[in-house]
């Protein structure tokens, strides 16, 4: 790693034009940038969805999405902030994004396959549960409960929050043909692992 190319990273102004330079697209291309690799310069997101630079919290809502918009996670398990001229290392307690509201559409026509749950995210990503947004369900210690995340884009998720979890609790349905217990969105039954309850983060 480059430490001098490092430390003028350091700014955050300097990241925010790099990020511009990319244009306004949201989501930016990030899948189709291949910039070098420039180390660590400070950033990490929180399990609760702050956003902190250098152990300070970023206090500016538009720098934050604006960050989140050029955010990748890649096959090396690791996400990153990645700009058209440089990739920096974000960490990352859980996931990097929080799902924070729920709508849900079709659940008085019987809900079964009918039933969409849209989700709006801490950043104000909106997406449709479904085959391409599809649910997920992870085991959280201790106590064996189960954290759901949603899938926002490329492999970056969202995590529900403790009142999106009582209401998915609450739209449980049985499938006919296994038995297990679930959800409906989009068209996909997203069943609950196992026999544990749901727990919030």
């Amino acid at each position: 790693m480059d430490n001098t190319k490092a430390g003028n990273l350091g700014d955050l102004s300097r990241l925010q034009e790099l990020v511009h330079a990319g244009g306004e697209q949201r989501p930016a291309p990030v899948e189709s940038w291949n910039p070098p690799y420039c180390g660590d310069i400070g950033l990490k997101i929180r399990r609760d969805g702050t956003w902190l630079y250098r152990g300070s919290p970023i206090g500016r809502q538009s720098l934050v999405k604006l960050f989140a918009a050029v955010l990748r996670k890649d096959a090396d398990g690791k996400t990153y902030l990645v700009t058209p001229a440089e990739k920096v290392d974000i960490e990352v307690e859980d996931a990097p994004f929080l799902a924070v509201e729920m709508d849900v559409q079709g659940a008085r026509q019987g809900a079964g396959d009918a039933q969409q749950l849209i989700l709006r995210t801490n950043v104000d990503d909106v997406v449709v549960c479904g085959e391409e947004h599809p649910l997920r369900f992870s085991t959280q210690q201790p106590g064996g409960g189960l954290k759901p995340y949603i899938r926002v884009r490329g492999r970056l998720e969202a995590l529900m929050t403790r009142a999106l979890v009582h209401d998915l609790v609450a739209l449980a349905a049985e499938e006919p043909r296994t038995g297990r217990h679930g959800v409906w969105s989009g068209g996909v039954f997203f069943p609950f692992p196992g026999a544990g309850p749901l727990s919030a983060p």
